[in-house]
């Protein structure tokens, strides 16, 4: 008699799905029918199986996934194998179909064939076999579903195949050996069969049960033969794959040459549009004058009197209103001038041009927009020098460093124009730029150089500060006991700024409670380095915000400081007379340039030079009651637009 566990195996093996079997523990035996005769007859039944239990080795899964995984389903059935010849075949029982094509049956009779006048019915009818449809093209999406990963874990388990089919192998082995101890022990057995023929009758079912024990075996081994025959088999096609992925990789990797090839020339080409446009800015910059000057009129505070209608006017250019104004016109009246009939003179008009006029109503951004491409040129690796020149009150601190903090409005040119650097720097990072930034802050006052960034026990000592060449042959210029501090974001600077604040020196005069009575000077040395292509350069930008320019009688303070005062003023008027004989010899082209009659001019005579770019920003007062100082300042400024520098050479190394 057939176990009752083989129509099932014969089943699944019909369907070309691999059997689960069981490798942690054997095989139970099978229990014969007949009854146990007496003793002999039992230790032989536990003796066969033993026998049984020793040569039947099988593979046992914890789940179907996991037997899924490791033999993967193929598009087809396994092939049959053949059958003993002494054994008729089984047929083959069919899949079961999907719960969806029994579910008509489960109801009951099929339904017959509805009348033609049953439309209703008709097409319940076809919905239903309609959403029959539905279901079956879902499951077989499901079921395509799952064979699509089943050959994607098939591809990830190719390689873990070859070792498979080395433990294959010694199994087979293994296998084969017990067959064949089985066999001779099914001899003996045999043997000792008819010698115990007459007492041991009902062990001769026993017997012909070990016999088809073995031709299970042997079937079982022949299923394994052709099993090992198929791994075989997709392990060459996962050697093809194989083979045709390293292909695939090594043309992958021609790509990436390729590629990287490519990177370099638009690397290539974007540092030379790089250079190009440093060149084109540049002849730009030159263009428009590499000493400009911008006139600018801060708007009448509250408190402070309307000054008369055709006081200031700002004509417009030649393109009309349309045009950027850069002219200036100023009306002054002098009560000692009178016609031959007693009547008030006229006022006299003064008409000035500069290369950029911006009224009382220009925003901070709107300044700092025209000298955006200026400071630019700091990065390129030119030397920018920016003054704020005007007199007491008339708005140049406001125009350097701003208004109060917190107001990004109000932001003046200095944190402006380092947000700027810091922008730009960041995005030449990708072209392989390296920027940093050192930041010093010195004021001058009465002809001596303070820190205005010392702390602590240094914080007024400055006296000791003085200013030296960097080294014996170099150019460069320092000042000694000074911080330098490298900044690279907007915190750090707005933090600077509030420093030199506090430490600037200020006293009261006539025109402002408050007023700067010192040339403060901002200097950032900006270092730029592309490593790959070997290139250097460096420049510095200095943002200079000058004391008041006013003379000796209007800005005198009374009171027992009035000497100090007095000597301030002689000392701001002084240096900022040898900053406009710098400038004149310049451009004029002259052998000596009186850098040293000022420690202003000394300490920024690299950033005045003909390899340099200056701007000078002349700040005037509305109010009628300043007009004497507005036009001196304006008549300064004038003669500093009239000179011209030679070409600006960037400092590259």
């Amino acid at each position: 008699m057939e176990s009752a566990s083989e129509p099932a195996k014969k089943r699944t093996r019909g369907l070309g799905t691999a059997p689960q079997t069981d490798t942690s523990r054997p095989r139970a035996p099978r229990l014969s029918t007949a009854p146990q005769r007496h003793s002999q007859a039992a230790e032989a039944q536990t003796k066969h199986s033993s026998l049984f239990r020793l040569s039947s080795p099988c593979i046992h899964f914890s789940s179907p996934r996991a037997a899924a995984q490791r033999f993967p389903r193929k598009t087809g059935p396994f092939p049959p194998a053949p059958a003993p010849k002494n054994q008729k075949p089984v047929p083959t029982v069919p899949a079961q179909k999907p719960a969806a094509s029994a579910a008509p049956a489960a109801g009951g009779k099929k339904p017959g064939k509805r009348p033609a006048w049953d439309l209703k019915g008709q097409l319940c009818d076809v919905r239903a076999e309609l959403q029959c449809c539905r279901e079956k093209t879902q499951t077989l999406d499901r079921e395509n579903q799952q064979l699509r990963d089943q050959l994607q874990e098939a591809q990830q388990q190719a390689q873990a195949l070859g070792a498979e089919r080395c433990s294959l192998e010694g199994e087979l082995a293994r296998v084969q050996a017990q067959a064949e101890q089985g066999q001779r022990e099914l001899g003996s057995l045999r043997a000792r069969v008819l010698e115990l023929e007459e007492r041991l009758g009902m062990q001769e079912g026993l017997v012909h049960m070990l016999q088809r024990e073995q031709l299970e075996l042997q079937e079982e081994r022949r299923t394994l033969a052709t099993r090992l025959e198929e791994q075989e088999r997709r392990l060459q096609a996962s050697e093809a794959a194989l083979s045709h992925s390293q292909a695939e990789a090594e043309s992958l990797r021609q790509e990436t040459v390729a590629q990287a090839a490519l990177l370099a020339e638009r690397g290539d080409r974007l540092h030379g549009l790089e250079m190009e446009r440093r060149r084109l800015h540049n002849q730009l910059q030159e263009l428009k004058g590499n000493i400009r000057v911008f006139c600018r009129v801060r708007p009448v505070l509250a408190g402070e009197p309307t000054p008369p209608p055709g006081f200031l006017l700002f004509p417009p250019g030649p393109g009309g209103p349309s045009d950027l104004p850069t002219r200036l016109s100023l009306s002054r009246s002098d009560d000692r001038r009178a016609t031959l009939t007693g009547a008030p003179a006229p006022p006299t008009r003064h008409d000035f041009s500069f290369d950029r006029v911006f009224p009382p109503k220009s925003g901070q951004d709107e300044v700092f927009e025209e000298i955006a491409m200026l400071v630019q040129s700091a990065l390129d690796g030119y030397p920018v020098c920016i003054f704020a020149y005007g007199q007491t009150g008339s708005g140049k601190t406001f125009t350097m460093e701003g208004g109060p903090e917190g107001d990004p409005q109000l932001e003046g040119l200095i944190p402006r124009a380092l947000r700027h650097l810091f922008s730009v720097a960041e995005e030449m990072s990708s072209q392989g730029w390296t920027y940093s930034f050192v930041a010093s802050y010195v004021e001058i006052y009465n002809e001596t150089v303070r820190d205005l960034l010392a702390t602590g026990s240094r914080k007024g000592q400055g006296g000791e500060c003085e200013i030296r060449r960097a080294g014996p042959e170099s150019e460069e210029l320092t000042v000694t006991n000074a911080r330098y501090v490298p900044v690279s974001c907007e915190r750090e600077v707005r933090a600077l700024l509030r420093l030199a604040h506090q430490n600037r020196a200020v006293a009261r005069t006539a025109y402002n409670e408050r007023s700067s009575r010192s040339h403060s000077v901002f200097q950032l040395q900006i270092s730029g380095e592309h490593a790959a292509r070997g290139l250097q350069c460096g420049a510095p930008l200095n943002l200079v915000d000058l004391a008041g320019s006013e003379r000796l009688d209007p800005s005198l303070a009374l009171g027992p400081g009035e000497r100090d005062r007095l000597r301030e003023t002689q000392a701001i008027n002084s240096s900022l007379s040898t900053l406009g004989l710098v400038i004149m010899a310049l451009s004029n082209k002259e052998p000596h340039v009186p850098y040293r009659n000022s420690k202003l001019t000394y300490l920024l005579q690299n950033s005045l030079g003909g390899s340099a770019k200056m701007l000078m920003f002349v700040n005037i007062s509305p109010l009628e009651e300043n007009v004497s100082e507005s036009l001196n300042s304006l008549r300064f400024a004038s003669k500093v637009n009239q000179c011209v520098i030679g070409t600006a050479q960037a400092n590259k190394r």
